[in-house]
């Protein structure tokens, strides 16, 4: 088997899967693709839209990584979920389809990213999806990934939220990727006839059969090949065999936010000084590596729902999970083939906003850790709402920690450094109350569970968050996009390493700030208009050369 091929991608991942399989397609180029995850019995789980329970916590197909205890998470680790088999994360999220808004990509294009503006990215968004709503201009008719609504009117609870918004000034959003984000609206899902459609599915499984592709599952990337400014491959070991792989035109790094700086420090491209600690050669001098780390950061807050048989938590035990069971066995319909958060709001904190800066994720439910496990609970029945800011300015780190490339590295998320974080989630809990108070949703409370009415002021609510938020699992930024008069920035807005030759970083580390929602659609997206410009730059060099 030849160890020589056109491009090297090393993640299999939501962007990863995209970017090899659209370098693959018109098969005159060769592609490997490394992943470190494997399929192994647990993949059945992730065709199941509610076997998100048995992943979450799985080291089988999840890095289950830990971040470095701080202030703003009450000096505890916090858990990072990342997926770790084909399709990646897109394989064990919450299926969750938004894009954002169009200030969050105009952001990126005023930073000095030329082709990321909302009118530069809305035609690759477009191209990946296939979806029945909305309005021509904005969405995507054949692509790969299908997309669809959570339908309405199966469950009363969420009728009551939507009526209850409009009743405090929040209108009914019938699609939250439409011309605006603003207002309460069914959740558009990565999920079609019952199954998740993760990136694994929608790109490489009709990909699998081409000649000029080759996936390599149980690949841990250990570190790039380079010679002396140029990346010429890339070593990895599979179930401790050390092999490496040569790429004759470039190598992407799609390893993700966590993995993907990882990867550039053990190969020696990063701050000098961290990598001598670790005695590892500096190759390249590149402050912003594993700089720049942001994640949506979310308190749980929970109330009781005293209307019987109105929650997930009714149906998941007894004779009426057993009906649920057969419902998703005969049908592949009922609460086993939906997302946990079928209802989201997203609003603006204050006045003079142009767009929201806020979201409340609503799960119908809430659930406990019983063992490893997260599951609805049997013992309460209520709601869950996931809150956050949707432009995090909290700014952590991911670095090495040696050189062995099996050590995780060190997360610090910093939560809660930045003041306009902390106001925002306390004006997000103030109006999550202010929904549950509201007609006619009220009348089916029955008390707030967390943080507790007991907990009012500013300080008694932030020191709650920090004693028990998590993230929503969003990590970015971490390879920055910008010019290379940007300090902080590891690729530039072709999403090529500044100072390196060959090498391109294609995943949700590139992002320079966060989008205002799920980072699983941008990924994807960051992975389609890669391989563009892959190829782009391909066939302007055959041009040259010809």
């Amino acid at each position: 088997m030849s160890n020589t091929y056109d491009y090297i991608v090393v993640g299999a991942g939501s962007a990863g899967a995209a970017v090899a399989t659209r370098l693959s397609e018109d098969g005159r180029y060769t592609v490997l693709c490394l992943e470190a995850g494997k399929e192994g019995s647990d993949y059945m789980w992730s065709r199941i839209p509610v076997g998100i329970a048995k992943l979450i916590d799985n080291p089988a197909v999840n890095w289950c990584y830990r971040s470095e205890p701080d202030e703003g998470s009450g000096g505890r680790e916090i858990e990072v979920p990342r997926g770790k088999m084909l399709g990646g994360s897109s394989s064990i999220n919450g299926m969750v389809f938004i894009r954002g808004q169009a200030q969050d990509y105009d952001h990126w294009a005023q930073l000095g990213n030329r082709g990321w503006s909302y009118q530069d990215v809305l035609p690759v968004f477009k191209k990946m999806e296939t979806y029945t709503g909305g309005d021509d201009e904005l969405r995507g008719r054949n692509g790969p990934l299908q997309v669809r609504d959570t339908p309405r009117g199966q469950l009363p609870l969420l009728e009551r939220l939507i009526q209850a918004a409009e009743n405090i000034g929040i209108p009914y959003n019938p699609d939250l990727n439409g011309k605006t984000q603003e207002g309460i609206g069914m959740s558009q899902v990565t999920i079609a006839k019952g199954r998740r459609q993760s990136t694994a599915f929608c790109y490489l499984d009709p990909a699998r059969g081409r000649k000029n592709l080759t996936i390599q599952q149980g690949a841990m990337s250990e570190s790039l090949i380079l010679e002396g400014k140029r990346c010429v491959g890339v070593r990895y070991t599979v179930n401790g065999d050390r092999r490496e792989a040569r790429a004759t035109r470039e190598v992407i790094v799609s390893a993700g936010s966590i993995n993907s700086p990882k990867l550039l420090e053990l190969s020696g491209i990063g701050q000098t000084d961290l990598l001598r600690t670790f005695g590892i050669e500096a190759v390249h001098e590149l402050p912003g590596v594993g700089e720049n780390l942001r994640d949506h950061y979310s308190p749980r807050v929970k109330f009781a729902i005293s209307e019987p048989n109105a929650t997930f938590n009714d149906g998941a035990r007894g004779w009426r999970l057993v009906r649920e069971a057969a419902k998703y066995a005969l049908f592949k319909e009922g609460f086993m083939a939906r997302t946990s958060v079928p209802l989201r709001m997203y609003f603006k904190t204050r006045e003079g906003l142009e767009s929201p800066d806020a979201t409340i994720s609503i799960l119908p439910f809430i659930y406990e850790m019983i063992g490893r496990e997260r599951k609805v609970s049997p013992n309460f029945k209520g709601i869950t709402m996931n809150l956050n800011v949707l432009r995090s300015e909290s700014l952590g780190s991911i670095h090495i920690r040696s050189a062995n490339p099996s050590e995780p590295p060190a997360i610090r998320f910093n939560f809660l450094s930045a003041q306009a974080d902390r106001d925002g989630v306390i004006a997000a809990i103030r109006k999550g109350r202010e929904l549950m108070a509201a007609s006619p949703i009220a009348e089916w409370v029955g008390g707030e569970i967390a943080p507790g009415s007991d907990k009012q002021t500013d300080e008694e609510l932030l020191e709650w968050v920090r004693s028990t938020a998590e993230t929503t699992y969003h990590p970015v930024g971490t390879c920055k996009m910008g010019p290379a008069t940007d300090p902080r920035a590891v690729v530039d807005d072709r999403l090529r390493v500044h100072g390196i030759q060959g090498l391109r970083v294609a995943d949700a580390s590139i992002m320079p700030t966060l989008t205002s929602g799920n980072t699983n659609a941008p990924s994807i997206m960051i992975g389609e208009k890669c391989a563009e410009m892959v190829l782009a730059a391909a066939r302007q060099n055959e041009k040259a050369a010809a």
